[in-house]
């Protein structure tokens, strides 16, 4: 018998892989040939040769390669690359950063970056007057963390011609002060008046990004990944797509990709031969495929954009008149959902609010009524808010609840700036992970990187305990909505067999005889010692196909 490239052996302590199937089941060893896993336990061992890389587990836990099933890799990348301020958490800081990063680029033509957290300022919107304290010369442009507002400096708002004359878009808001006058931040769609004067990022700096989020995904052990926006002109980061498409073709693929195509929402049905045939550029390559349709239907409670079914509150339990925006009809989105799935792609739903969750359900179910099951792997992505009665909607609906579980914890952002404008019932309706489990729902996971950190183990520790991993402790708040937290082999499913359904990536997700080798070592058993550990469990090695594409 041949021997084995790789074997992952448990030692004296055993039972240190994590098979992540249906039965939670263990294994004592794993042997890699050409890429594929080709034996378990006493079998594994037996292909040990002299040839044979041996890694001895050593009470460290090996698993399949996390998949992380909602993220902005190319744009995380070239976050790293500019003046990123995802670390900071203060005005003070984010200023003093930005200074910096602009004496140093002096020719640059903008002033480019973001990652600042809405909960450094008051109200969430910061000012166009402190950012000109720190670059009064030329224009700047800085997304916030979550990519649904940017802060601008007044040489920005001029350049694009915003003034207070200027209305607001239909799918978005231009922040304004007492007197009407724009203040700095644009929500949404507003951010488009600027972001469309942007220069063009050259294709091989789009590489670059690329290969830099790649490397960062790996640190974390993840091996595979749906980029949530490919296919559009987004941003100023430039259309992921064409990058993904050469970085393939020449080799430079390290992890398996998904693109999720985007729906323009200012256009109709007409758009879907344009789709079919993205999908059809990128078709044959090795590691990447565009067979997913992003469908972004609202926007984000913070800024008031998420779809709801009842209006605001005012912050003192007074309803607004504002109920949020569903950014496509939800006639247009049921017929757009039954002609793709027709066509066999998968749906990738963003829904933050209660209103836009129900909507894309709807749509879901409009698409089944008309073309029965297809087994496409549609899902929802972010589910902050659902109504009680759209829980056990997922499981007889087939639609995949797709988790950001870092999101579901106390912090400043939460307690100042979403608890207030909900309402206590609502409120209590947010990340239900716990009902959607119980209702049978199949849970996938994803990290919407560069929103926040791609460190699976701190979105697993945040799904289990229901606050913040110590990485990213802010304050010592009590767990959120405890009821609704998920036990750790649930989570690590998510995150491995259920981003990979998908993903649509059969042959991976699991670890079982003939599956691809793509696998993640942790320092150690999660499952071992307190579950308030499970944060700070880091990634020691990642495998894809058998080949180490990160070592600690």
């Amino acid at each position: 018998m041949t021997d084995a490239d790789l074997v992952f052996t448990g030692g004296a302590y055993g039972g240190r892989v994590f098979v992540s199937d249906a039965s939670r089941s263990r294994a004592d060893a794993v042997a890699v040939r050409d890429g594929r896993i080709v034996a378990l336990d006493g079998d594994a061992n037996a292909l040990i040769g002299p040839g044979t890389e041996v890694v001895d587990l050593d009470g460290r836990m090996l698993l399949p390669g996390f998949q992380d099933a909602h993220v902005h890799p190319l744009w995380g990348g070239l976050d790293m690359l500019r003046c990123d301020l995802a670390d900071l958490s203060s005005q003070e800081a984010y200023l003093q950063r930005i200074a910096q990063y602009a004496a140093e680029h002096p020719d640059d033509e903008w002033v480019l970056g973001g990652g600042w957290q809405m909960s450094a300022f008051p109200g969430g919107t910061p000012t166009a007057a402190a950012l000109d304290t720190m670059v009064p010369d030329r224009p700047a442009f800085l997304p916030n963390r979550d990519g649904h507002g940017a802060w601008v400096n007044s040489c920005a708002l001029a350049l694009a011609g915003i003034t207070r004359d200027t209305p607001d878009p239909d799918d978005g808001r231009i922040e304004r002060d007492a007197s009407g006058t724009p203040s700095g931040t644009l929500h949404e769609g507003a951010m488009t008046l600027v972001n469309r004067l942007l220069p063009a990022e050259p294709h091989e700096r789009l590489r670059e990004a690329l290969a830099v989020g790649q490397r960062h995904l790996h640190s974390f052990g993840i091996t595979a990944w749906q980029d949530a926006i490919v296919g559009t002109q987004y941003s100023d980061a430039g259309d992921p797509l064409p990058v993904y498409i050469a970085a393939d073709r020449a080799g430079e693929l390290t992890g398996r990709v998904v693109g999720s195509l985007w729906w323009d929402r200012t256009r109709g049905l007409e758009q879907i031969d344009d789709l079919v045939a993205l999908r059809e550029s990128a078709a044959g390559g090795r590691r990447f495929a565009a067979t997913s349709i992003k469908i972004m239907q609202d926007g984000v409670a913070e800024n008031f954009t998420a779809s709801m079914l009842e209006p605001y509150c005012d912050g003192h339990g007074h309803p607004t008149e504002n109920a949020g925006i569903s950014f496509v009809d939800p006639d247009v989105l049921n017929e757009a959902a039954a002609r793709l799935d027709a066509l066999g792609f998968t749906l990738h739903f963003h829904a933050i609010g209660d209103r836009a969750v129900r909507e894309c359900l709807d749509a879901v179910e409009s698409a089944l009524q008309r073309n029965g099951p297809r087994g496409n792997p549609h899902h929802i992505s972010h589910i902050q808010v659902v109504h009680p009665d759209d829980v056990p909607r997922f499981r007889r609906l087939g639609v995949t609840a797709n988790m950001q579980m870092l999101w579901a914890t106390l912090e400043p952002q939460m307690v100042d700036l979403t608890l207030p404008f909900l309402g206590e019932t609502r409120a209590s309706w947010q990340y239900p992970f716990g009902d959607l489990l119980r209702a049978g729902a199949a849970l996938a996971a994803g990290s919407d990187w560069s929103v926040s950190t791609p460190d699976p183990m701190a979105a697993i520790h945040t799904a289990v305990n229901r606050r913040s991993a110590p990485s990213e402790w802010e304050g010592d708040y009590p767990p959120f909505l405890p009821e609704q937290a998920i036990d750790l082999g649930s989570a690590l499913q998510a995150y491995t067999a259920g981003s990979a359904r998908v993903n649509s990536l059969p042959e991976t997700g699991t670890i079982r005889v003939g599956m691809l080798a793509d696998l993640a070592l942790l320092e150690r058993d999660p499952f071992d010692g307190e579950p308030g550990r499970i944060g700070d469990t880091r990634v020691l090695g990642t495998w894809v196909e058998g080949v180490r594409v990160f070592e600690a």
